[in-house]
């Protein structure tokens, strides 16, 4: 059985603005995959969402069996967990894309985590938009 903890975030700069993802995929204490993606221009939770269906991708890519998967976006984990109703039409093709990468795993958790626990993801979202950004300077 191959269990990961991945850690994701999704960052926009303003709502919707240029939008990064952050993805930290882990197998016990070693960090087995960093994932930095711009993404365009993107609300919050669309930049949330687009990290998870980056995560499940690449786990699915690294044969994963048992994913713990931290967020620190409570309407993503309660959408996720079927807390939360999924009402956003933006929302809902994204949200169903990532039910179905769910479904190539024999078991997923979905936690949310505070905002101080998920430092590795933020900070790769938040280097993609700057890295685009650097660019559209020069």
């Amino acid at each position: 059985m191959r269990e990961f903890e991945i850690y994701i975030d999704g960052a926009s700069k303003g709502n919707p603005g240029p939008s990064g993802v952050g993805v930290v995929i882990c197998q016990g204490s070693k960090t087995l995959k960093n994932i930095s993606s711009f993404i365009g221009q993107a609300t919050n939770n669309i930049a949330e969402y687009t990290a998870l269906i980056y995560a499940l991708q690449e786990a699915l890519i690294l044969k994963a069996d048992v994913l713990k998967i931290n967020t620190d976006s409570q309407l993503l984990a309660r959408q996720l967990n079927k807390v939360y109703k999924v009402r956003h039409q933006n929302i809902i093709g994204l949200y169903n894309q990532a039910q179905r990468l769910l479904a190539g795993f024999k078991e997923v958790s979905i936690n949310n985590i505070p905002r101080e626990e998920n430092i590795g993801a933020d900070k790769l979202a938040t280097e993609a938009i700057k890295r685009e950004l650097k660019k559209k300077v020069l």
